[in-house]
């Protein structure tokens, strides 16, 4: 708990600083008066079609377990959804949403390596969607973006894009490449470490990981085969779940009075997302607000441009945080380890606490 009220509180307050900064440098007399004509029902609108777009999330995750012979309910695919992305939104690059989404699919009785392929299959279909709408959103950004350093990170995100994705299709296609690499990873460490004791779990965890990249290696040939269903019904999903997601934005700009500009919303917002794949603070905070300043610079007149990335940021950060923390407190809460500590007499209590 004290590690998620760090990263809690260290990306709130980059977030917040950044908002305060692109707020200051876009302040004018039309600001003020936007913020007075907002249309409330617009902005509950852009919040509801973001927790749409978990459902959406969670019938993709349900699907493709179920065509793996695993069956989850919505209810428990939208907590691992939901708790995923509050993870995602409080580590580096968003980096711990998909172990904690493998994990939680593993207490639902389900193999690390099908897990796994369920959840990096999803990464696999989000990243083709987003590089193929990556060239027609540059072209339609070509020439706009007055700012050199941000289009080279646009390019150097969709490379890093492009070169994990050629990475994993590489892994898929040739699986006999794995296991060595990942024994070769594990003796070098016990070779490292050089204790017998570490060297002896080491070997047991090789063990268990060569089972599991043969279960995940086993999911993906049936995704390709038998399973196929599921694959087709993840892509059909993915499309309609970065379709919906987006278009927070465009309702948001509604809410403002202004109009949606719905190819410049959408194009902006797969940008973004390149941009924010490499970066190392959590959530990508500070460098998604800049980003996105710039981006709506080119669409937005200027006095609305901090109100937009508030709008952003509120349903695609602050909403993870607060509704995926609940979710999450609710899940760690309900654990054994949790129901255990509960069910202890008071006096026990009070004496594990001193």
């Amino acid at each position: 708990m004290k590690n998620y009220t760090k990263w809690v509180a260290t990306s709130i307050i980059i977030s917040t600083i950044s908002i305060a900064v692109v707020l200051f440098l876009t302040l004018d007399k039309t600001t003020i008066s936007v913020v007075k004509e907002i249309k409330p029902v617009y902005i509950l609108a852009a919040f509801g079609i973001h927790i749409l777009s978990f459902i959406l999330w969670g019938l993709r995750i349900r699907v493709m377990t179920s065509a793996l012979g695993y069956k989850i309910s919505l209810t428990r695919a939208y907590e691992i959804v939901v708790s995923g992305t509050f993870v995602a939104a409080l580590t580096p690059s968003s980096i711990g949403g998909e172990p904690l989404r493998i994990l939680l699919l593993k207490q639902d009785k389900m193999p690390v390596g099908k897990a796994s392929a369920v959840i990096l299959g999803e990464r696999i279909l989000d990243a083709a969607l987003l590089l193929l709408a990556a060239p027609f959103a540059l072209y339609l950004f070509s020439g706009t973006l007055s700012d050199p350093r941000l289009k080279l990170v646009i390019m150097l995100g969709g490379l890093f894009s492009l070169a994990t994705l050629i990475l994993m299709l590489y892994a898929l296609m040739r699986p006999q490449y794995v296991k060595p690499a990942v024994n070769y990873l594990v003796a070098w460490l016990i070779r490292l470490f050089g204790d017998r004791k570490i060297g002896d779990k080491l070997r047991r965890l090789s063990v268990s990981i060569d089972r599991e990249i043969d279960e995940f290696h086993e999911s993906i040939y049936l995704f390709a085969t038998e399973a196929r269903l599921g694959l087709i019904y993840g892509i059909i999903y993915s499309i309609i779940y970065w379709i919906v997601d987006f278009c927070s934005l465009p309702v948001v700009l509604m809410g403002l009075n202004q109009p949606p500009s719905i190819l410049f919303s959408f194009a902006a917002q797969v940008l973004l997302l390149l941009v924010t794949v490499a970066p190392l603070t959590p959530g990508a905070s500070g460098v998604a607000e800049l980003a996105a300043a710039t981006l709506f610079s080119v669409f937005m007149p200027a006095g609305i441009i901090g109100i937009a990335v508030i709008g952003l940021r509120a349903f695609t950060f602050y909403t993870n945080i607060l509704v995926g923390g609940f979710v999450s407190f609710k899940l760690l809460k309900d654990t054994e380890l949790i129901k255990k500590y509960l069910k202890q007499p008071q006096s026990n209590v009070e004496v594990c606490e001193k």
